[in-house]
């Protein structure tokens, strides 16, 4: 659900989006990869409130960005998930687990470079009150990250994480254990993670892009354009200040380190139902690699 040319600094929520989308495992896969650009067209408008003069070209690029993906990533995302299949039926590492998503990051980057020659095109087009706009909704969205990641007491953020941790796992391995569940509970709780950072990286990530976007409204430098674009996507993929980097960096490796510690947990059922699951993702992903 994500593949379109569009909003920098959308840039992570798009690409999220469109993994989503990729990986859901379920029978609207397909319709709604099918029909992403259309989507992320009406979600991106929210933001933005696109006017009649970019409509079009806005689509088009969505629509360019949708074929490259289809083409060049989908078979790149399949292949993975059959090594991931090959490696799900016994005990992995967490070398093995970075390495998968090594191979995720390197997608990421491509999509977000792929997307930078739209982002080029559309940002000279845009209007102070959009602008204005954007910035409403990132506060909009913002009030609502704030609720579920910094108000409330320690417990009360550990039991949120905790029960969207869960959420996640079982959807793959099915009801876990109350020892998996205490697992992961006490892997969040020794976590690296602090919110204030992700909170400032946030905002970071927000106004660099609505200084960009304000800098070169109306330029008349196309290639110094795109590499502003190119550079905007680089930094909303790799956090430039180093806390923040850094933090990133352990998150991955602490993130590693569970998912193989709780795989090398499960039961034999529930490696079953993870290969299913693994190649039932793979099967729809060559359903929409498959012309016509």
């Amino acid at each position: 659900m994500r593949l379109s040319t569009v909003m920098l600094s959308f840039l992570p929520r798009i690409i999220g989006a469109l993994l989503l989308l990729v990986l859901a495992g379920c029978s609207a896969v397909q319709t709604g990869y099918n029909n992403a650009p259309t989507l992320l067209y009406w979600w991106l408008d929210g933001y933005i409130d696109f006017n009649e003069a970019q409509a079009r070209p806005v689509r088009d690029s969505l629509d360019t960005l949708h074929a490259w993906h289809r083409r060049q990533e989908l078979p790149a995302y399949a292949d993975l998930l059959q090594r991931m299949q090959q490696q799900a039926a016994g005990p992995v590492t967490p070398e093995q687990v970075c390495t998968h998503l090594a191979q995720v990051r390197v997608h990421l980057q491509r999509l977000g470079e792929q997307s930078a020659e739209g982002l080029a095109r559309l940002a000279p087009t845009l209007q102070t009150a959009q602008l204005r706009h954007l910035d409403r909704q990132f506060e909009k969205h913002n009030r609502k990250w704030r609720e579920e990641w910094l108000d409330g007491s320690p417990a009360e953020l550990l039991t949120r994480r905790l029960e969207r941790t869960v959420d996640r796992y079982e959807d793959f391995y099915g009801s876990l254990s109350e020892a998996q569940t205490t697992l992961l509970r006490q892997r969040i709780t020794a976590s690296s993670f602090d919110a204030r950072l992700a909170w400032a990286e946030r905002l970071r990530r927000q106004q660099d892009t609505l200084r960009v976007l304000q800098e070169h409204r109306q330029g008349e430098r196309p290639a110094h354009i795109k590499a502003e674009m190119l550079a905007l996507v680089q930094r909303s993929l790799e956090p430039p200040e180093p806390a923040a980097r850094e933090q990133f960096e352990r998150m991955l490796q602490e993130g590693c380190q569970t998912i193989a510690a709780l795989h090398n947990s499960a039961s034999e059922a529930q490696r079953r139902r993870l290969v299913e699951r693994l190649r039932g993702y793979e099967a729809d992903l060559q359903a929409l690699i498959a012309p016509g």
